[in-house]
């Protein structure tokens, strides 16, 4: 009996129901089915699972149970072999985007910020021209992670939102090293970190032309195939002087107007943290921006621990350094940490230092480190890690997201009970809102706005209801200025939406940067500067008071309502 030409019933049966259920995944019934845990990069997966079976069994079929001649099936088999060879020998895998598409060149090529010059003075600072007003504070700087308040909104400029009339132009455009930094500004000058080669630069340039001023550098390189090349911290500048925590633990104080190393310390190794250990715990590079106080610099410490202390911890949650001499002044917690960035803020009128930690949300005393209370935040750092910030809100209530399955959340302080630290227990979480994987909500008029699963969103606080959900971004980054969102969208583009709870209402769409881009855009004045791990660029946006309407005084209401007391 002769073997068939053609694949039988019961292949093509099979492949079909393969077809059908990518089919299924891509149009969204199986998160709508499974729920919050399936996020895009697991249908992603999935997909490409299904795919990969569909073909194996056409080919199985082929090579054993066909008619064909021993020959074609030989050639076939071999040529696949051969390709598959072949792919591997001449392509890599660069890195993935949020969703987990990879991102293919040839073996031979270098990383892209490996082609860029470095300075002759690498290593060093590079003096800049003399200062002069440079670094005198504005109340249009944006001189640190999400802005002066810290919680990712700012009330100045109003801006003209009808960008089809008076689009935004492009002032400058250069290329920069690897990482996802975002820019600090404080007068006319903007600062970053960068990845170029094996070093990671702390760069300071002039916000009005792009042009550099000084770099300094570190020998270090944080590089792995899903979480990308560089630092992806942002710094915080303070009374004229920046600081820089890198992806592999380096925390500089520097001196703006001259790019003078005022001091610099390793993290992990002043803690004594295993690195090794560490790299593999914390998968994704050390991403919280330093927290500047009066007198103090406190950043995400991290474990596991060569030697605990005598108090057995096997990590260190939280350290604090002193501002002016680097010394360090306390530790804090025992709890792997998250990509999150510490807040201080005021919680039941007790100012204290808040670490989204690996499995947990921890308050520690800004004066000595101790802890004061803590809930349970589930999480890991090498797996469903937490990136997003927690906001305070009325001084009792703490709103705090993020993707992998868990959502956002709304915990409220119970009266006190006891001698005790103080509980919290959740008003409402909800596991299919506001899924903000690398991203953070932004609070406004009693609404959450943020990326869920790179689809913007919004919510009332109240009671954890959706009001809209629409416009797919990607894996991007929101900032508030006044009434609208200014949206960086993970392939570039720069989308101006309405601040509104009522619906999504796009103003105008830019293409700011080509792509992909997981930085936060950074506003001060009528400047928009926006990054990624290839170029920067700043765009000079059109705001309301060049048609006579005054500029608000800067006064942020979402951080009051927070009870935010940063700096």
């Amino acid at each position: 009996m002769s073997r068939p030409l053609v694949p039988p019933r019961r292949v093509l049966v099979s492949v079909a129901s393969l077809l059908a259920a990518i089919g299924l995944v891509r149009s969204g019934l199986l998160q709508m089915v499974a729920g919050a845990i399936v996020d895009q990069a697991v249908c992603n997966i999935i997909t490409l699972i299904l795919a990969f079976s569909a073909l194996v069994s056409l080919l199985l079929w082929f090579l054993r149970e066909s008619g064909h001649a021993p020959g074609l099936k030989q050639a076939v088999g071999y040529g696949l072999l051969a390709a598959i060879v072949v792919a591997v020998g001449i392509f890599r895998i660069e890195g993935v985007s949020g969703d987990l598409v990879p991102q293919v060149m040839f073996r031979w090529s270098p990383s892209r910020d490996r082609l860029l010059p470095r300075n002759d003075q690498t290593g060093a600072a590079v003096p800049s021209e003399p200062a002069g007003t440079a670094w005198e504070e504005t109340p249009d700087d944006f001189p640190r992670f999400l802005g002066p308040g810290g919680g990712g909104g700012i009330d100045r400029p109003v801006l003209d939102p009808d960008w089809s009339a008076r689009p935004p132009e492009r002032v400058w455009r250069r290329a920069i090293g690897a990482g996802w930094s975002g820019f600090a500004v404080v007068g006319n000058r903007a600062v970053t970190l960068e990845q170029r080669g094996e070093e990671e630069i702390v760069s300071c340039h002039d916000a009005d032309t792009g042009l550099p001023l000084w770099q300094v550098a570190v020998t270090a390189r944080h590089q792995t195939v899903l979480g990308g090349i560089g630092p992806r911290s942002t710094p915080t500048i303070r009374d004229g002087v920046v600081y820089t925590t890198g992806a592999t633990g380096w925390l500089h104080a520097i001196e703006g107007a001259t790019g003078r190393v005022v001091w610099r310390r390793n993290v992990i190794d002043d803690l004594g943290i295993d690195p090794t250990a560490h790299a593999a715990s914390v998968a994704w590079g050390r991403s919280g921006s330093p927290l500047v106080t009066d007198d103090l610099v406190i950043v995400p410490g991290g474990g596991p621990l060569k030697k605990p202390p005598v108090d057995g911890r096997a990590a260190i949650a939280v350290a604090a350094y002193e501002r002016e001499t680097g010394t360090r002044r306390w530790t804090a917690g025992d709890a792997q940490i998250s990509y999150a960035t510490p807040v201080l803020a005021r919680v039941a009128d007790v100012d204290v230092v808040i670490a989204v930690n690996e499995a947990q949300v921890a308050a520690y005393d800004p004066a000595d480190g101790a802890e004061r209370w803590s809930f349970d935040w589930p999480g890991h750092s090498n797996s469903d890690a937490s990136c997003s910030q927690p906001q305070v809100l009325d001084g009792r209530r703490i709103f705090i997201s993020k993707g992998y399955g868990i959502g956002a959340a709304l915990f409220e302080m119970a009266d006190a009970a006891g001698a005790g630290p103080p509980a919290f227990a959740p008003l409402w979480s909800r596991a299919n809102l506001l899924k903000t994987k690398f991203t953070n909500a932004v609070l406004h008029d009693g609404h959450a706005y943020g990326l869920s699963d790179g689809i913007l969103e919004c919510v009332r606080l109240a009671d954890g209801k959706r009001a809209w959900k629409g416009g797919r971004y990607g894996q991007g980054q929101v900032l508030r200025v006044g009434n609208l969102l200014v949206v960086q969208a993970e392939d570039g583009a720069v989308v101006l939406v309405d601040c509104a709870s009522d619906a999504q209402r796009v103003r105008g769409t830019i293409a700011a940067l080509v792509g992909q881009t997981w930085n936060n855009p950074c506003v001060s004045g009528d400047r928009l500067l926006v990054r990624n791990a290839e170029e920067a660029a700043c765009w000079r946006l059109p705001i309301q008071s060049d048609r006579g309407t005054p500029t608000t005084d800067g006064t942020d209401p979402s951080r009051e309502a927070a009870g935010d007391g940063a700096p």
